[in-house]
Order: C-alpha cells, then sequence, then structure tokens
C-alpha cells in the first residue's frame, strides 16, 4: 500500500503525535509511507498531482523518535511522487494553525486533496466533508440535544443579553481556531469586561457565546470514532479524560489539561450514536469527539490527536485497528475501482 501523509509542516511535527504512531505502523508493516507538507504539492502539466515529499529508508522501526528523526532529518528519502498514484491521501493537517501565519495553506490538503480522488486516491477525511466544516459552525449542523445553547455573533449587546439569559455564565470563543485559544468564561462579575473580551476575540472574526456546563469542572473525555462507530479494539474503547489544569477552564492539552483514563458510559455512547448518521454522511473516517457530561463540546475532524497515548491506560495500540481499516479500504478499491464514491469509501 502506499500511503500519503498531508501535514501542515513536517519539520514541525512530533514524536507523540497520531501521524508519526500511524506512519511508522504503516512502514512497519510494509507499505511505503510519504510525508506531505501545505508547500509541498504541484498539479503537472500532465494534468496529474505530484508533491515533493519524504519517506524513510527502512523496513522497521521500534522508536517513534528515530523514525521522526529520519522523515525530517538529511538521510530522508527525498521524491517528487505522484499523488494520483498512492493508495490512500490522510488528511493529517490543522487548518486554524495556518490562519495568521500562512492563510494560503489552509484549505491546500483538501484543494489538491479533491483532484486526486479523480484518479481513485482514497482520502481520509473525505475532503469535501471537511470543506465544510473548516470552522466550528460544522457542529451546529449536528442535532441540537448534542450541543450547549449557542450564539454566534459578533454583536456585543446580543452577547450581552445571551448572557443574562444564561444567569451571567457563558463560555466565549472565536468560531476560527483551536487547541483552547482566546476561550473565556464570563461571570456576572465579568460584565464590565464584555467590550474588550469580544473585542479580542472579534478580531478574528465572529464570536462563539455558549452554555456554561457545570460539569466542565471535570474536564472532558476525548472519545475516538473509527467509520462511524466509537473505536474499540480488543474489547477497550479509544478514548482518555482530560482534566483542567487548576483553575483554568480549558481541558486542552495545550492549554495545560492533564490526560488521564477514561471510563466509557451508555450517555457517550448514545452521543456519537446521535452524530454518526452525519459522520457517515460527511466522509468522516477518524473522529474525536469531546464530550462534556452529557453533551459534546466538539467534533474533532481534520487531525484529532491523542490516539497513541491512550496506549498507557488502555495498554493497546489503537493504531493497529485504524490501520486494518485503510488496508480493507485500499483492497475494496481493488474489487470495485470507482464505484463508491470517496465519501462512502471512507467509512466503509
Amino acid at each position: 500500500m502506499r500511503i500519503g501523509f498531508f501535514v501542515n509542516d513536517i519539520q514541525t511535527e512530533l514524536q507523540a503525535y497520531t501521524t508519526t504512531r500511524l506512519a511508522m505502523q504503516a512502514v512497519n508493516r510494509g507499505h511505503q509511507v510519504w510525508y506531505i507538507g501545505a508547500g509541498d504539492f504541484a498539479y503537472d502539466v500532465d494534468e496529474k498531482v505530484h508533491a515533493r515529499a519524504r519517506g524513510v529508508r527502512k523496513k522497521k522501526y521500534k522508536s517513534l523518535k528515530f523514525f521522526l528523526k529520519e522523515i525530517q532529518g538529511p538521510t530522508a528519502v527525498k521524491e517528487r511522487v505522484s499523488v494520483d498514484d498512492l493508495d490512500v491521501l490522510m488528511l493529517r493537517s490543522n487548518p486554524s494553525d495556518e490562519i495568521n501565519s500562512r492563510p494560503w495553506a489552509q484549505n491546500i490538503g483538501l484543494t489538491f486533496g479533491r483532484v486526486a480522488m479523480r484518479h481513485g486516491v482514497i482520502v481520509l477525511n473525505d475532503p469535501i466533508g471537511l470543506s465544510g466544516a473548516l470552522n466550528k459552525m460544522y457542529f451546529q449542523l449536528f442535532p441540537e440535544e448534542v450541543r450547549p445553547t449557542t450564539l454566534i455573533t459578533r454583536d456585543r449587546k446580543e452577547i450581552k443579553d445571551f448572557a443574562k439569559d444564561q444567569g451571567g455564565k457563558i463560555v466565549l470563543k472565536p468560531l476560527l481556531g483551536s487547541g483552547g485559544s482566546n476561550v473565556f468564561l464570563l461571570t456576572k462579575s465579568d460584565i464590565g469586561n464584555l467590550n474588550q473580551i469580544v473585542d479580542a476575540i472579534s478580531r478574528d472574526g465572529y464570536v462563539i457565546a455558549q452554555e456554561y456546563l457545570p460539569a466542565a469542572q471535570e474536564g472532558d473525555v476525548r472519545l475516538f470514532l473509527m467509520n462511524g462507530e466509537p473505536l474499540k479494539y480488543r474489547g477497550r474503547y479509544a478514548a482518555f479524560r482530560r482534566g483542567r489544569a487548576t483553575d483554568d477552564i480549558r481541558s486542552n492539552i495545550h492549554a495545560g489539561g492533564q490526560k488521564m483514563q477514561a471510563v466509557i458510559t451508555d450517555e457517550h455512547l448514545r452521543l456519537a450514536e446521535m452524530v454518526r448518521p452525519k459522520l457517515v454522511q460527511d466522509g468522516m473516517f477518524l473522529v474525536g469527539l469531546d464530550i462534556v457530561g452529557d453533551k459534546l463540546m466538539e467534533i474533532n475532524v481534520f487531525s484529532p490527536g491523542g490516539l497513541g497515548s491512550i496506549r498507557q491506560f488502555e495498554k493497546v495500540n489503537f493504531t493497529i485497528p485504524v490501520l486494518d481499516a485503510i488496508e480493507k479500504k485500499v483492497e475494496y478499491m481493488k474489487y470495485y475501482r470507482r464505484n463508491f464514491d470517496n465519501a462512502e469509501m471512507c467509512t466503509l
């Protein structure tokens, strides 16, 4: 199998990333792996997509550190590959990381991924589905039963009225962004600072004002879905709990949250079942659900992280079932060619 991993920047990848773990697992299974960065694509005069890509020389790796060191270092295999000849292109970039520094790079994986689909490349997650999920408005397209009460606006008065309706305690965050950046908890005593907070967030666009969930005091649970179903391997769910860092309302790991073992309940599985139809319809192969109490706080469809580190709690390697599923899709394509569209193939 020939598989490409599209990332924001090859040189900023870390050994703990889910992408690194998936790529090394693929190499150890005998597959050909290529890393492609946002500036590496080309649409050639032969109307095919190529990329300046990096691979590795060895057939087996025991260490994520040395695997990534080779990908990023001078001994990497450097080749101009035909993306159209790959079996799978896995989109593992985070568009929100490019908003300020490289806005041209936000959609580039989706753009070239759509072209590669014409020649039978399986693109995971589906780039057309991902195009509709470039900001947090995508979350509002899921059933209201799974979401906190939400207002999206740039109007200060509307946000102030919403805060009053919610008893004076709400969460404010940008429509664009990730990693807990510019997330504020507004209480009654903070109303005097509302204008400044809104101004700070709205510099980058619209503001999300959201119902505060008291269960957020205990952090959240990230549950992975694959092919629209909770990812389970050897009787263990791919999930972890993130505790808050001291009095910080954010449980994001980037914001200092701590990972812990999660206990998956019937309520978690009910939420997963409620969002499953749309995720399948949109071709979302690998997804992370962030759950607080009985509500979803976010649905991560671009490059959900933490899959590999769950191993320390559950003692199983979840990259194995993910690669198993990808290999099956490649086998299906040998039998059926393009009788399935990409979105369907993503969740088969």
